[in-house]
């Protein structure tokens, strides 16, 4: 249900000052960033951004991280050594170091010429090596964000390796990221190959969460896989948290762009068990969208690439919908 707020009609009889309205939110921002836990799904480019606008809420943001993810370093990495995939979990700590080190520096450092370490990014290469140390792949990611001193939680969507495949029109059946990616259409099913048990510690997440977002990125290849882990979907499904669906600022490059938002969204809440998205953020209003759905308008895009969104114009803009939805405080 749709919480009230000062411009509805039922209590416009109140009247608040300009002054007194921004104390107000300044109040309400304060408390959402010492108390409202966020959960962000997704993977690549577009989750580390997210991550990294919400990096001064510090540990009480989690992102749960595609792990299916089988082309370059990582894909290579996978063909060979077997496991999860890395390079979303890299990229995302990747865009949330604060501070550059010598640590950072070895963790983005990607090796050239020629040879079997020709494209290898050393991140993937160590969190590989440490997850062969490690009891949990859990346990290697806790250790680079202490040595990165990354404050936001990372979990893997699960610690057991998938594919994700995908179902086409014609009845054929397509494996990998990748080549999911070169479809000439969208598919009409997504699933992952084998089906795999969430992280423990993404369903308690879920659960504790007052917001979750989905997005930006590829919607097919990073927002959905985690959706489809059906331990996921099932506490998406349970969750009291607020979903707030993050538009890509332009048309996806691929399949995906081909999909209607109207057509994301009910994937979306197909995989959620019917769980209705309650927000949608973007820099346009849907004119053709659902009215049921809330929408939210905001400049979001950076100054120097209009395909990216801009990390302080992002985190202005989650804490508006946070504002908006009148979230507990604890």
């Amino acid at each position: 249900m749709r919480h009230p707020t000062l411009s509805d009609p039922a209590i416009s009889h109140q009247t608040v000052s300009d002054q007194d309205r921004t104390a107000q939110r300044s109040s309400h921002q304060a408390n959402v960033t010492s108390s409202t836990r966020i959960v962000a799904l997704g993977g690549g480019h577009g989750l580390g951004r997210v991550l990294s606008a919400l990096s001064e809420h510090g540990n009480r943001v989690t992102g749960i991280v595609t792990t299916t993810d089988n082309g370059g370093s990582t894909g290579r990495i996978r063909a060979c050594q077997g496991g999860i995939a890395w390079g979303d979990i890299r990229n995302c700590l990747n865009q949330l170091i604060t501070e550059p080190s010598v640590g950072s520096m070895l963790f983005e450092y990607r090796f050239k010429g020629k040879g079997e370490l020709n494209g290898h990014n050393l991140g993937n290469l160590i969190l590989t090596a440490l997850d062969n140390l490690s009891v949990r792949p859990l346990e290697a990611i806790q250790l680079i964000r202490d040595l990165l001193d990354v404050r936001p939680h990372l979990l893997p969507m699960s610690e057991h390796p998938a594919e994700l495949a995908a179902l086409t029109a014609d009845g054929e059946t397509v494996a990998g990221e990748t080549h999911i990616d070169e479809l000439s259409a969208p598919p009409t099913r997504l699933f992952l190959s084998p089906t795999v048990p969430a992280t423990r510690e993404a369903m308690d997440a879920i659960a504790q969460a007052d917001m979750i977002l989905l997005g930006p990125g590829s919607f097919l290849t990073s927002v959905m896989p985690p959706l489809l882990v059906p331990e996921l979907g099932r506490a998406l499904k349970h969750t009291q948290a607020k979903i707030v669906f993050i538009r890509n600022l332009g048309k996806e490059i691929g399949p995906a762009g081909e999909m209607s938002l109207d057509t994301m969204l009910a994937w979306c809440e197909r995989a959620m068990g019917g769980k209705k998205v309650d927000v949608i953020l973007g820099e346009k209003s849907a004119t053709q969208l659902d009215p049921d759905y809330q929408q939210k308008e905001a400049e979001l895009a950076s100054s120097n690439h209009h395909w990216r969104h801009d990390r302080d114009k992002l985190r202005q803009a989650i804490d508006e919908v946070l504002l908006d939805c009148h979230l507990p405080v604890c």
